[in-house]
């Protein structure tokens, strides 16, 4: 805007005039904004579950292979004096040599045991070679395809060689003799897992690796040459499942400490508590914890398994640690193959990082294979010192004094540190290091709560942190957990399992086998739980009923129906939709639970939330009844009155005002349709013969079928799929073979009457199909073909018929939608060239379609007038779905059953993503910090300014309103235009498409396609939301309302929603006026009735503050729409004979004003029942009311003008007008300014005069301002800003131009 600088800086815009507008802003309800509108209706994208171990595995055979050859040492290692001497903690010479081996094997044994009690242990002391074969074969035979371990220790031997060989000995023991590994590969197969504890062990695995590699070649040789030698051969065992873990790298010796036990590295790996205390106390740091001794680590109290005791404690603790520094440093699939696949190969890696660390500590590297990254330097080994040094401190009171043991603050703290990355951290980072440790502490009861807490907190984060907490292996453990039966346990679990099923539902099966349904059951029937537990119980039964049987059956024996059919009337509305999805799939193709539901009166408790106010809850209702008659099973008559029954209560949904209802609709009686297939094709033959016998003349004013206009090919406007027409149909039922084929049909001897159920349901689909929301008719469309082409297949000729007998005629049919089915938009349909596909006839070149023209007057459902009787749609009664390409009906197979059970809309599945998201995060509109809370405080800012600006100009007065600030070519001609109440954008729309323009910079900024079929306009428009992110809402003539947002923006505008917001427009009837005005009034009319239609049309007025929306024209009522709930709520009955032509309405009143085309206004007040709430009716007008304007004030007056240019003021409460001021005559169109008591009328006679209040003209427009002084066209429409004094005026010869007060003043 051109504004004066010290207008915008003038010190009379004080901070309290700058906040007050901007509070009203802030507390307007916003329309059509909620995830249902935002979002695709469809599922997340399932993420790949790598969590469950594939292949869980057991080591079920374990050999000890001990070559000690005690009191005599191998040639090649020379040992210090003193030197290492304990073997699994034996001094192998304080006993005799035999005895002494015996006891080392079986200490060893002992010490495996431990860790895996249930394997068999086989011992090997001293061996031969065909010792070690025998025992290996042995062992592989019984384990079949299980883990068998390995160990060789070679302390009594040689080091192994450089060419993969390691000692035993010969019979006598005069021998060392070498084994090849490549034959203890060969006899131990695969999976197996080695420990070699022996100097320069790395040898070992160096070799292994060599052979494997060679082993891998042979096959590959084998494989592509049958003849080669080693094709005879049995094929060698593949040794990629084998592990190995290593002493030391291949130039080490092992470490000969007097202090260490020989075997360092069996006793990491068998005995880690007890050599990592030992470790500890030769640290020199071990002198801060004052008396303690090895002696006294010998005595610590307590048992390895019992975690109250402090050996016990520090075993927890230490398999904490060793688990978390493995689950942060490793890769996730190596973590899950070593440490969640296998019990003791879990144990030994654990121990092995113990290893690594003691062993690193004497120069010696033990190595595994596969290679593990370094952890010796992991910071959470600070932390096992600490626990360690805590509780060793407590020891000399614990053993002298018998004080009690102190429990260590270790678990407290991680869980400390897991909540501060709970609370302090941003988005994107790493995960937690603690998780593993949270998994820890479910096992202890002391800190049970909170872990479930922080947990649950976790796990909210969104999907990732799920996968995440699953890959740690956190499920078995909150499976255990749902026996517990501690009440406090039961909104976190409930919280936990709703959020591991919203990721991964595939755990239902777990479940159930556990019996977890009952869990979620119970907590389902308590009542005292609050509702958002219920819900996520119901939610999680949903889960488990959903597609699997075994779950369906449990659930229903648990009694889930009844608990469910108690909550449908809950307050909570996400408890009555999930309540809804849950019964609607515990009957889901599951017979015994439907008759259960029938038992229940499961159907009639449904009914009640098809009117539910909540469009979701609707949804999950026509759902849930949708399953419950798709049952495939047989029938009988009480099942299929039922059935029918279900069926007139979806109907009523019709025109429900939320296309994701519609949706399901459609697909719920698509069930009904597969379920009744036979009794459909009768009906849908019936309807094709009714059209077939159907003359269709040609209408008057569409003689020429070139008369119809060209679709413009503009790339602006994004047309929708053109669709191949289905003539073919017709073709196939000629009438001599339409008998026989009925009789095939059974219609003989079960006669369907008109109005049958079927019918009636088949014409809920017609008019379902031509759903403004293309959604919506894609899938009625589906249905409907579907069963049409079955159809005339069924009736199909045996014999080629001949083509000249073939109808080419548009057909017309007898339904409640008018005739043709056709989605909106595209050139008349040319019957399509492979459509001859059902007859086998010559396809003939196609002829030129005539129109077909509006069908007689049929009654409907409701015995109300078809809604669309003037306007027939062009697109044929049957044609191919939009997804069914032309080519698909080349071979009869090409139809294949569209419809199936398949047939579904993602709402079950996109209404779980609410449990997958995060719950408890603050949403964003609510963070004051976030970017979409910043753009809004600065939009609110901006319409202040406006306001403020705007209404100091209009108070000083406008004089003059002629000044032209802009002028442009519209696209097509303007019959609406509309001003963007804030920002400097105006929308034009033509008959079928809208055009945006910014009228500062003078430029075109969208235009786009509005598709509403052809023979329809766009007769009215409003800006929703217009203070915040707008949207545009569309009326057509047909009743049909769209709205859409991203327009004006550089992204393709998007329909957000679209319904029928009439479902029964009338062709007009216009009031009949004195014969005075008479002539002049027709004249107007007849020039109104631009586009041969006649009649208002629809028009609507929009409240903000209540997020109502009032619509009428060529009906009876005013109906009102309550966006919050995509539902009408009131019908209110105009009592006239004529249309509505205007509608204004004021919230603060709860009055609605109504123009007529009889010439009254008319005055209703909502609150009050539909026979006494018109309070007013005023008769003054001679004429149609053009414009009916209710002043927003608290006394505002109504302002009225009708085609004679009488303006009349009406006081609401009086009878009679306050004032009357004479203008031109023939009014075309008229607009009043909100707030500068402006208004404007536009004449036949191509001017446009404004008036003030008093009726003085303040300013006469005839010519385009600039433009060759040419005289403007007739004026189409005109409108005012809602604050600036601008006026925007559209022509017939297509031109847009504004006009505004004089330059000074702006």
């Amino acid at each position: 805007m051109k504004m004066d600088s010290d207008l915008l800086h003038s010190p009379a815009v004080g901070l309290a005039e700058e906040e007050e507008p901007d509070m009203s802003d802030w507390k307007l309800p916003l329309a059509f904004m909620k995830k249902r509108h935002s979002e695709k209706i469809e599922g997340s994208k399932a993420l790949a579950q790598s969590w469950r171990m594939k292949d869980r595995m057991k080591t079920v055979s374990v050999a000890l292979v001990l070559c000690l050859n005690v009191g005599v040492d191998p040639p090649d290692v020379v040992k210090t004096s003193p030197c290492a001497r304990l073997e699994c903690w034996i001094d192998p010479l304080s006993m005799s040599p035999q005895k002494a081996l015996e006891t080392i094997g079986a200490n060893l044994q002992k010490q495996y045991e431990n860790w895996q009690p249930r394997a068999r242990y086989k011992q090997s002391l001293d061996p031969t070679v065909d010792e070690v074969k025998k025992l290996c074969t042995s062992l592989r035979r019984n384990a079949k395809e299980e883990r068998v371990l390995f160990h060789y220790n070679g302390h009594g031997v040689p080091r192994p060689t450089v060419n993969g060989e390691i000692w035993v000995f010969n019979k006598n023991y005069t021998q060392y003799i070498p084994l090849s590994i490549y034959d203890l590969q060969t006899w131990m197969g695969s999976p197996s897992i080695f420990v070699y504890d022996c100097s320069n062990a790395g040898i070992i695995v160096k070799s292994f690796k060599q052979f494997a590699l060679q082993r891998e070649q042979e096959l590959e040789v084998a494989a592509i040459n049958p003849n080669h030698p080693l094709a005879q051969m049995p094929l060698p065992p593949s040794m990629k499942n084998c592990i190995q873990l290593a002493a030391c790298e291949a130039s080490e010796l092992l470490p000969m400490n007097p202090d260490l036990p020989a075997d360092l590295f069996t006793s990491c790996l068998t005995t880690p508590i007890k050599i990592a205390l030992r470790w500890f106390c030769m640290q020199k740091s071990a002198k801060l914890v004052p008396g303690v001794t090895l002696d006294l680590i010998e005595k610590i109290p307590g048992r390895l398994n019992d975690r109250r005791t402090p050996l016990g404690e520090l075993n927890w603790i230490f398999t904490a640690i060793t688990d978390t520094i493995a689950w942060n440093v490793l890769p996730r699939d190596l973590f899950q193959k070593l440490f969640r696949q296998d019990l003791l190969v879990a144990s030994l890696f654990r121990n092995f990082l113990l290893a690594e660390r003691i062993m690193r500590s004497y120069n010696c590297t033990p190595v595994s294979s596969p290679r593990l990254p370094p952890t010796y330097m992991h910071a959470m080994w600070q932390a096992w010192d600490l626990a360690v040094d805590i509780c060793l401190s407590q020891l000399p009171t614990i053993i002298e004094e018998g004080t009690a043991f102190r429990h260590s603050p270790f678990f407290a703290e991680q869980l400390t540190a897991f909540q501060v990355w709970l609370t302090m951290g941003v988005e994107n980072r790493n995960p937690p290091e603690q998780l593993p440790i949270v998994l820890q502490v479910l096992l202890s009861q002391v800190h049970r709560l909170r872990a479930l807490d922080l947990l649950g907190r976790f796990l909210d984060l969104g999907p990732w942190a799920v996968s995440l907490a699953l890959s740690v292996g956190i499920f078995p453990y909150v499976l255990k957990l749902l026996q517990s039966s501690a009440r406090e346990l039961r909104p976190l679990l409930v919280f936990i399992w709703a959020k591991i099923l919203a990721v991964d539902s595939s755990c239902q099966a777990d479940l159930v086998k556990d019996n977890g349904h009952k869990y979620f059951l119970s907590v389902l029937a308590d009542n005292y739980m609050p509702a958002e537990h219920r819900t996520m119980a119901v939610f999680i039964l949903a889960v488990i009923v959903n597609s699997y049987t075994t779950g369906q059956e449990a659930c229903l024996q648990g009694n889930l129906i009844a608990n469910c059919l108690e909550q449908l009337s809950d307050p909570h509305p996400l408890l009555r939709q999930w309540v809804a999805i849950c019964l609607g799939r515990i009957w889901q193709n599951f017979d015994s639970a439907r008759w259960c539901g029938v038992r229940d009166s499961a159907h009639e408790k449904l009914y009640i939330l098809l009117s539910d106010p909540i469009p979701e809850v609707r949804c999950a209702a026509v759902f849930a009844l949708g399953t419950f008659v798709g049952n495939s099973a047989e029938r009988t008559d009480h099942s299929t009155t039922i059935d029918h029954n279900v069926a007139m209560m979806l109907a009523q949904l019709i025109n429900d005002g939320s296309p994701v209802v519609r949706k399901e609709l459609v697909v719920a009686l698509s069930h009904l349709v597969v379920q009744y297939e036979s009794n459909f094709c009768t009906v849908a033959l019936q309807f094709i013969e009714e059209e077939k016998n159907y003359s269709v003349p040609s209408p008057a004013n569409t003689a020429e079928p070139g008369n119809l206009t060209p679709v413009r090919d503009s790339p602006a406007i994004p047309r929708l799929r053109s669709v191949n027409s289905y003539t073919n149909i017709r073709a196939a039922t000629t009438a001599r073979n339409l008998n026989k084929s009925l009789q095939n049909l059974n219609l003989n001897e079960e006669g369907v009457s008109f109005n049958s159920v079927y019918t009636q349901i088949w014409r809920v689909l017609l008019h379902l199909a031509a759903d403004p929301f293309p959604e919506v008719s894609d899938l009625a469309m589906k249905v409907l073909n579907s069963i049409a082409y079955k159809a005339t297949m069924n009736a199909r000729p045996q014999r080629i018929l001949d083509s000249g007998s073939l109808t080419q005629s548009a057909p017309a049919s007898p339904t409640s939608k008018g005739t043709h089915i056709h989605q909106a938009g595209g050139s008349p349909p040319m019957p399509s060239t492979s459509s001859s596909s059902l007859t086998n006839e010559v396809p003939k070149p196609p002829a030129r379609e005539q129109p077909a023209t509006r069908p007689p007057y049929t009654p409907t459902l409701g015995g109300q007038a078809p809604h669309s009787h003037q306007f027939p749609r062009t697109r044929k009664m049957f044609d191919k779905g939009p997804e069914q390409a032309a080519e698909d009906g080349d071979e009869p197979g090409g139809h294949r059953n569209y419809i199936s059970a398949t047939l579904q809309t993602g709402l079950c599945d996109w209404s779980a993503k609410y449990f997958a998201q995060p719950v408890m995060k603050i949403p964003e509109e609510h963070d004051l910090e976030s970017q979409v809370r910043m753009e809004r405080q600065w939009r609110f800012l901006r319409n202040a300014r406006v306001r403020r600006q705007s209404q100091r100009i209009t108070q000083r007065g406008v004089s003059r309103l002629d000044d032209q600030i802009f002028i442009n070519r519209n696209p097509g001609v303007p019959s609406v235009v509309k001003f963007h109440p804030f920002n400097a954008c105006i929308a034009v729309a033509d008959k079928d498409s809208i055009c945006f323009w910014d009228w500062e910079k003078g430029e075109r900024l969208d235009y786009f396609y509005n598709g509403n079929p052809r023979y329809t306009r766009i007769t009215a428009m409003e800006y929703l939301n217009g203070h915040d992110c707008s949207l545009l809402l569309t009326a057509t003539d047909d009743g049909a309302l769209r709205i859409w947002k991203n327009f004006a923006d550089q992204r393709n505008p998007e329909m957000v929603t679209a319904w029928q917001g009439l479902s029964d427009m009338l062709p007009t009837t216009r009031g009949q006026p004195s014969a005075s005005a008479h002539s002049l009034a027709r004249r107007v009319s007849i020039y109104l009735d631009r586009s041969k239609q006649g009649g208002a049309g629809m028009v609507v007025d929009w409240e903000q503050e209540t997020g109502l929306l009032m619509t009428s024209g060529d009906v009876r009522v005013i109906r009102i729409w309550d966006t919050e709930r995509e539902m009408k709520v009131q019908d209110i009955p105009t009592g006239a004979d004529s249309c509505v032509t205007s509608l204004s309405c004021d919230s603060q009143r709860s009055l609605i004003v109504a123009g007529l085309g009889d010439g009254s206004v008319r005055v209703y007040d909502r609150r009050m029942g539909p026979n006494e709430c018109r309070v007013m009716t005023y008769r003054e007008h001679g004429a149609w009311v053009v414009k009916a304007h209710l002043q927003k004030e608290t006394e505002g007056h109504i302002i009225s003008v009708s085609v004679n240019g009488d303006v009349r003021f009406f006081e609401p409460r009086s009878p009679d007008s306050v004032n009357v001021l004479q203008t031109v005559k023939g009014l075309t169109a008229l607009d009043i300014h909100p707030q500068a008591n402006l208004f404007a009328c536009g004449s036949m006679n191509q001017f446009i005069a404004v008036y003030n209040a008093n009726g003085d003209v303040i300013s006469n427009i005839k010519y385009y301002d600039g433009f060759m002084g040419q005289r403007i066209g007739a004026i189409s429409c005109l409108a005012f800003h809602p604050y600036w004094p601008h006026l925007a005026v559209g022509s017939n010869d297509f031109y847009m131009s504004i006009y505004s007060a004089e330059k000074r003043l702006r």
